[in-house]
């Protein structure tokens, strides 16, 4: 059992203050990267307001080159707080991903990854979905509030509790977006 590093997993009312948290992380990510940040997105629940979270802002990072990234980035990242944890790349192959925050509770996830990754539009389509149709979002909620309980310090069960739920409305989203465009 993969454990949660804050004890028991708890999900939290929307916090009017996660995107600002976000713009902040955002200008010293933009900063300590420079050019080579292609852009930098805000994704996860706490990227969708009113919905419920885990309170860790998730960001996205786009670079031209993963495999320049691991030279580029790590070390600029590690002088901002941010831990670069290689064994993740088994679970998101495709990224480089970080924690920042005191061991348990984070305060902040990075994903690194080249912007035309799959994963980059799966993230970024799924958050809008979920801006867009509030009746997902709250869905979603549900869910996740419920494995939070059922799952207590268990971030995997958590994890994969939500799986089937995000395939389908990423799928869904994909489909909202290709009729929007």
């Amino acid at each position: 059992m993969e454990k949660y590093g804050a004890g028991s997993i708890v999900v939290s009312d929307y916090d009017p203050n996660w995107p600002v948290l976000f713009a902040q992380e955002r200008a010293r990510i933009a900063q300590a990267l420079g050019v080579f940040a292609l852009a930098i997105e805000h994704v996860g629940s706490t990227a969708v307001p009113g919905l419920p979270s885990k309170p860790i802002i998730d960001l996205l990072v786009g670079v031209p080159s993963l495999e320049e990234a691991k030279q580029r980035c790590i070390a600029p990242l590690e002088a901002l707080g941010y831990i670069y944890m290689p064994d993740y790349a088994s679970w998101l192959p495709g990224e480089l991903f970080f924690r920042k925050g005191p061991p348990g509770p984070w305060t902040h996830h990075l994903h690194v990854t080249e912007p035309s990754h799959p994963r980059w539009e799966a993230l970024v389509v799924f958050r809008d979905y979920l801006r867009a149709h509030p009746e997902a979002a709250r869905a979603y909620a549900d869910i996740k509030r419920g494995l939070a309980a059922s799952s207590k310090d268990n971030i995997g069960a958590y994890r994969n509790g939500k799986t089937a739920f995000i395939q389908e409305t990423t799928a869904k989203a994909l489909t909202w977006r290709a009729a929007r465009d």
